[in-house]
């Protein structure tokens, strides 16, 4: 079942943003057995530098905060790409899953780091998440060497696209 998804720009520290980032802390505690300990600095989700986007379901009834995805510049240089983005905080509450929510908002992430400039998104996901993989995957997502806070990470995966 294919839903509306009505995505929209917001800070970090936004309310609903907030909670969501809260909500997949809290699931990595349930598959990994900690947070994400990746250091994150609210500035560079805003634009130009990045984009932070809530995505809210109305389908029934009044809208509610149900996904999260960002983008931030990234000096990571693979895939042939000059300007890369590395995608952040993909997530959809479990009890919307299965809607299509997590392929609208890839899409709309890649969409607008492409207006941006950018030729290649990046991405770090981790091997307890196989649902994260597929979708990535069936993206036209490769898996590329390690980099960032998890590089040498043994559950760490990490994936590129030339957007």
């Amino acid at each position: 079942m294919q839903a509306s998804l009505d995505l929209r720009p917001v800070g970090y520290l936004h309310a609903d943003a907030a909670t969501l980032v809260a909500r997949v802390q809290r699931e990595y505690v349930e598959r990994y057995g900690s947070p994400d300990e990746s250091p994150v600095d609210p500035a560079v989700f805003e634009p130009p530098e990045g984009l932070f986007l809530v995505g809210y379901d109305g389908s029934a009834g009044p809208a509610v905060p149900v996904a999260t995805g960002a983008w931030r510049r990234s000096p990571v240089r693979v895939l042939g790409g000059a300007s890369a983005v590395e995608v952040k905080r993909m997530f959809v509450v479990a009890e919307r899953r299965g809607r299509g929510f997590a392929r609208a908002m890839l899409a709309e992430l890649e969409d607008t780091a492409r207006v941006a400039g950018h030729d290649l998104a990046v991405l770090e996901t981790g091997l307890r998440q196989p649902e994260a993989i597929g979708l990535y995957r069936s993206a036209g997502y490769e898996e590329i060497d390690g980099f960032g806070f998890y590089r040498d990470a043994p559950l760490s995966r990490c994936f590129g696209k030339r957007i």
